[in-house]
């Protein structure tokens, strides 16, 4: 909970972020310091300021962009040590949201709706063990990451910044500080990792094993071929080769139907895409007090 993290934050997340990239494989664009050309456009019309190149931003329009488009949105001065910084770079990287669902995620006692809320950082605060939070939180981002259809391609640069930012966030926790900034850019750890590039769930077995359609089908010409089996031998073993297709994809289809509901379900947790239920009611904060922001410069 200290203003001066910003400082040693904004350190880490430019060296994250790397410096002046023209990607054709980025979806953002030119950026310069994370900064993708049409945010700076924006915050430059927004002051009144005629459009510029993105490569010629300066280090106080960085640092401001950081700040409003980030920091404050995850009220990064009221969190507690290392937690700040942690929830800082998610937001970042996935989106404000995205973040504090993570820490709502690793808190488990507040709805999680991707608000930071006054119960979310007062739950927050009262945690026992700041350093076992931040670790929970980065669990639950590396299971996002992997959720995600391009972890294949950016997954290294990913896992490099997440474990990166757990030291560094736990060693704050721990009274350790960010005096001096350690990190080490790791090719594509700037990529974005949003909720539109996630995996698809697996395809709904009636969609696979035709609603049955096919054990019916099978059903059907064994009853069609049952008069005439007794006179032509051949038609029994045809007989028996059916019944055994149709066992074999009963059972297929009951296996994958398993199969497929766990995979989904997994996905939607790991991608935070169903409501998670909040712990118990006599641990929780005041549930209205979530709804809306904290109040910026809030003690």
């Amino acid at each position: 909970m200290t203003a001066g993290n910003f400082t040693a934050w904004l350190k880490l997340e430019l060296i994250f972020e790397g410096g002046r990239v023209d990607d054709p494989r980025d979806p953002g664009g030119r950026t310069a310091f994370g900064v993708t050309q049409r945010v700076y456009d924006g915050f430059r019309r927004n002051r009144g300021q005629p459009a510029r190149d993105v490569f010629r931003i300066t280090s106080a329009e960085v640092a401001e962009i950081y700040r409003e488009n980030y920091w404050k949105k995850v009220c990064g001065d009221q969190l507690p040590d290392g937690v700040d910084i942690v929830v800082g770079d998610g937001a970042i990287n996935s989106g404000p949201s995205q973040s504090i669902k993570w820490l709502q995620r690793a808190l488990g006692t507040v709805r999680v709706d991707g608000v930071m809320g006054d119960a979310t950082i007062a739950a927050a605060r009262a945690h026992p063990d700041h350093d076992a939070l931040i670790a929970a939180i980065c669990d639950r981002r590396m299971a996002f990451l992997k959720a995600l259809k391009t972890f294949r391609t950016y997954g290294k640069g990913w896992t490099s910044r997440v474990f990166q930012l757990r030291d560094a966030g736990q060693g704050l926790a721990t009274g350790a500080g960010m005096t001096d900034v350690r990190a080490t850019y790791v090719a594509d750890m700037s990529q974005p990792a949003r909720l539109e590039c996630a995996k698809k769930p697996p395809p709904k077995a009636d969609a696979i094993w035709g609603a049955g359609a096919a054990g019916g089908a099978l059903s059907q010409i064994v009853d069609a071929l049952t008069p005439t089996a007794e006179r032509v031998q051949l038609i029994g073993t045809v007989l028996a080769v059916i019944t055994a297709v149709g066992a074999f994809l009963t059972v297929a289809g009951l296996v994958y139907r398993t199969w497929a509901a766990q995979r989904t379900a997994e996905l939607n947790d790991a991608l935070d895409l169903r409501p998670v239920p909040m712990g118990s009611p006599d641990r929780l904060p005041s549930p209205a007090n979530d709804d809306a922001p904290a109040a910026e410069g809030a003690a």
